[in-house]
């Protein structure tokens, strides 16, 4: 949208206005779009300026056709008699039919259809309400354009009953915004069944409608209302699982930050979140240990890094404060978008389009598979993962079995030193047998 100076609000008079695009009218014939930046009132003007005081209208008939008006200069008082009937023209006279030049000066003219529908008749100016304008903004209003002050704040009250009741900042963020987007799609949040109708014409994925469902159910609860929510069956899939030289060429590509942010993501196995809010003080560069604070109720954990990550984790500015990766509250959607940028390009460069499958959370999928694959151990897994629930480690056995099955071929290691030990586990190599003073290591070709 553009800016322009030209215009002004016809509700609160500001000059801040949006060009919003035109839109097609029932004759044909198409009007420019405005907003308001300082109060959201969307409005159609055209370019036609016209001064009011100074002009009258000689109608041939009694409005059957008014779009024969013919506009002349008389030095007639601005309250005429139209068939009778009182008629006081406002601010608002409105017609679709754009007037000769010679006609125009310093009043513009809004654009409507009908000259009758667009005042009151019998009223006087400071008691006269433009019928077309209230009808506007109520349209506006159901539609979701505007919500009403009471709406907003009452969403504002909702965030700040959320953070009453302990709930994560990342919850407050997600449920208000969905309640924001549900007003703006034409719900009102006091109407039940228009919340249903909305939620259920999204082109959503189930998910995340049962998302919207517990939005609202939330926002029910503060205000003190019932309804019948919605169940939304939900297919979980099997997620795509990258082979490591993917994963490593994709963090190759990328840039410093995020670089390291996504070789963090593959050594812990952790939620983007939880890497996303982690402190200096939480690392351990000494013992090569990084302390997790868990999100979305999970437990904490001590996750052992490489010398690889902590050389790059070195190498970081330290510019966020006592953050490693963000400012404080900045969310990480936006980091989720500079890694689709990076992550497009580089598909495109080595001509690999399954680089575009693989996000942050991709990385969490493959961690917890791998160790799995190499301990057999669902509470092992449990534990490094931070699960609370053994049921959300199910998936990960699903994935290894899928990802392995059938496979036998190995690289194998030897290792006669306690170097040369340290840099096969480091490189994933698991321990086998000994032979003849020689320690045997493997590991499955990816």
């Amino acid at each position: 949208m553009v800016e322009t100076t030209q215009v002004c609000c016809p509700r609160c008079n500001s000059k801040k206005i949006y060009r919003s695009g035109l839109r097609l009218l029932g004759n044909g014939l198409r009007t420019q779009r405005w907003l308001c930046r300082d109060c959201a009132f969307r409005f159609s003007q055209s370019h036609v300026n016209t001064d009011i005081a100074s002009e009258t209208l000689e109608l041939p008939n009694s409005g059957s056709n008014l779009r024969k008006n013919v506009v002349s200069r008389r030095d007639f008082p601005s309250q005429i008699r139209l068939n009778g009937l009182s008629f006081l023209r406002g601010k608002d006279v409105r017609t679709h039919e754009v007037l000769p030049s010679h006609h125009c000066s310093r009043k513009r003219l809004n654009n409507f259809r009908h000259y009758c529908s667009d005042s009151q008749v019998g009223a006087l100016t400071k008691e006269a309400k433009n019928l077309v304008e209230e009808a506007q903004q109520s349209n506006a209003q159901r539609e979701g354009t505007i919500p009403t002050g009471d709406i907003k704040g009452k969403i504002i009250e909702f965030a700040w009953w959320l953070k009453k009741d302990g709930k994560s900042e990342a919850t407050i963020e997600g449920r208000v915004k969905l309640l924001y987007v549900l007003t703006k799609r034409g719900a009102s949040l006091y109407d039940t069944e228009s919340v249903k109708d909305v939620i259920a014409k999204q082109q959503w994925s189930n998910g995340r409608k049962n998302n919207a469902v517990d939005a609202y159910s939330s926002f029910l609860r503060m205000v003190g209302g019932q309804w019948q929510a919605p169940l939304y069956q939900t297919i979980r899939k099997i997620p795509f699982l990258p082979k490591e030289t993917e994963i490593d060429q994709l963090i190759a590509g990328t840039t410093k930050r995020m670089a390291t942010f996504l070789q963090m993501l593959k050594e812990t196995g952790a939620r983007c979140g939880e890497i996303w809010t982690l402190k200096w003080e939480d690392l351990d560069t000494e013992s090569k240990v990084v302390n997790i604070t868990a999100e979305k109720n999970s437990n904490p954990r001590v996750v052992h890094l490489s010398n690889k990550l902590i050389d790059m984790l070195q190498t970081l500015p330290k510019c966020y404060g006592d953050r490693i990766f963000s400012f404080k509250h900045m969310p990480v959607d936006h980091f989720g978008t500079l890694l689709g940028q990076q992550r497009k390009r580089l598909a495109h460069k080595l001509s690999n389009p399954r680089l575009q499958k693989i996000h942050f959370h991709t990385l969490r999928y493959w961690k917890g598979t791998m160790i799995y694959h190499e301990t057999k151990d669902m509470y092992y897994v449990m534990q490094k993962l931070g699960h609370k629930n053994i049921k959300n480690t199910l998936l990960y056995v699903q994935l290894e079995e899928a990802l392995f099955q059938g496979e036998t071929n190995y690289i194998s290691r030897v290792a006669k030193n306690e170097r040369d030990i340290c840099g096969l586990i480091e490189a994933g190599f698991e321990y086998v047998t000994e032979f003849e003073g020689a320690k045997i290591f493997r590991k499955r070709k990816l």
